[in-house]
């Protein structure tokens, strides 16, 4: 299989499962997060976890891009 394949496949996949989180944050984590701490509506809530969702998610795919792309031996 073609190294470009590969690495499409690979994005392709990473893609999906950060949609999935992202389905996942908007259905169950953020309403969760506001009613546990309603004093994040009062500050814009919305805006501030998705913010941090989206830091996180960043961070998320730098550690999977960093792994595989890893020089190697």
């Amino acid at each position: 299989m073609s190294e470009r394949i590969k690495i499409l496949g690979t994005f392709a996949l990473v893609g999906f499962f950060a949609g999935m989180l992202a389905n996942f944050a908007y259905k169950v984590a953020i309403p969760w997060l506001l009613e546990v701490f309603p004093l994040l509506l009062e500050w814009g809530g919305e805006w501030i976890i998705s913010g941090l969702a989206g830091a996180f998610l960043t961070l998320i795919l730098l550690v999977i891009w960093a792994y595989l792309a890893a020089p190697q031996k």
